[in-house]
């Protein structure tokens, strides 16, 4: 009797399928996006960006929880469209480029510490974000847009995925708060990206 129920322990055992595990993605730097924006003086919006950079996605698609996104980019790669404007946030007024990069801090990082799956394709990322040597805990606002082979081309075929999110930052928590409130401290995060399920 007890050999029949180790033998049908066994079967049951070797039966049930493994637990998926995070399968890893890489972002595709041509189609990945930080927008940003804030409030000059009540008179306009002006907008800056980052782009050509590079990450990682571990995603569990049966257990989306179990994922996790890290990326990182010096802050050197901020563009807002003006030089001037560029110059003077690479100053000592905001992130002192120079100095930061020889003390080691002038990269802008995110690390996600955990995920709370929202709805069927949206979560609540939650994560350290580390910029101007400072770390503080936010939480991106993230929709699935579609995860499905990419249709055509060198890629096609290739699993890949598609997110949006959004944030609000204080420029004050991260030591660049210099001119407000005249220049608004709080900056809306757009992000979009795609990512590719690595070779």
């Amino acid at each position: 009797m007890i050999r029949t129920l180790t033998a049908a322990l066994a079967a049951t055992v070797l039966a049930a399928p493994l637990a998926a595990e995070p399968v890893p993605y890489t972002f595709d730097a041509s189609h990945s996006q930080v927008i940003f924006s804030y409030n000059h003086l009540g008179f306009s919006t002006t907008y800056g960006m980052f782009s050509g950079f590079e990450g990682e996605i571990m995603f569990d698609e049966e257990n989306p929880e179990n994922s996790s996104v890290s990326v990182s980019m010096p802050v050197t790669m901020m563009f807002t469209g003006w030089e001037q404007r560029d110059q003077h946030f690479m100053s000592e007024d905001f992130f002192n480029a120079s100095a930061q990069a020889d003390a080691g801090n002038d990269m802008v990082s995110f690390e996600s510490t955990s995920i709370q799956v929202t709805g069927e394709n949206t979560a609540n990322i939650t994560g350290n974000l580390t910029m101007n040597g400072i770390t503080n805990e936010v939480v991106l606002e993230t929709t699935l847009n579609q995860s499905q082979p990419f249709p055509f081309g060198p890629n096609e075929g290739v699993p890949t995925l598609g997110f949006d999110a959004t944030t609000t930052l204080s420029r004050e928590a991260f030591g660049v708060g210099a001119f407000a409130p005249a220049v608004g401290d709080e900056v809306e995060v757009m992000i979009s990206l795609e990512a590719q399920q690595a070779s």
